[in-house]
């Protein structure tokens, strides 16, 4: 269990983190851009919670916000051993199957797709998109420092698929779809 007795450290005053295992980069390294944005993905799915709270998907998002704070514990940690332990949090391929099976059970009741949708249709779906547009940009942080330093690649999985999952969920808060948007192309010309 993590225990916070003091919020502020000072530690960071000039401009470093640490990680996991003690060492310091600056903070606009790539990992703590990887590191962040994955936090700003699970603000976001925050604030999709506040409207489908006491539901299954909000239950489903509460686990998900679990496996990115495993996730962000995976990314501050070095090195290119990514088994988990009882000492070292990874994430394993078994978060990334949990998603694919969530993917296809609700895949298997929502409307097939019939065109490009855009985001909304009501507020709930609106805001399951917006943590899906902010899981994509982790994503594209995450792949970035897998070009500078090796990354656990079930994390990668699971970050790609959480964006799939997030895409079918908020289909699903659209009444199973009967709500989407769908883009009209050239519609305004």
């Amino acid at each position: 269990m993590v225990k916070l007795n003091k919020i502020y450290t000072r530690t960071g005053d000039g401009g470093t983190s640490g990680l996991v295992d003690g060492s310091r980069l600056p903070k606009h390294d790539q990992r703590f851009e990887a590191i962040g944005t994955v936090d700003e993905a699970n603000s976001a799915i925050g604030l999709a919670l506040v409207v489908l709270a006491g539901t299954e998907p909000g239950r489903e998002l509460q686990r998900v916000q679990n496996d990115l704070f495993d996730l962000g514990a995976d990314l501050a940690t070095p090195g290119e051993d990514f088994a988990p332990s009882e000492m070292v949090l990874r994430m394993v391929p078994a978060q990334s199957e949990w998603l694919e099976t969530a993917i296809d059970t609700i895949t298997a009741w929502i409307n097939p797709l019939t065109s490009f949708i855009l985001p909304g249709g009501s507020e709930a779906s609106a805001r399951v998109h917006i943590a899906r547009a902010a899981v994509r940009r982790a994503e594209r942080a995450m792949a970035a420092l897998a070009t500078e330093v090796p990354v656990n690649p079930a994390a990668l999985s699971y970050i790609n698929r959480l964006s799939d999952y997030l895409f079918v969920l908020a289909r699903a808060v659209n009444d199973g779809g009967k709500n989407d948007v769908l883009w009209v192309p050239g519609g305004n010309r």
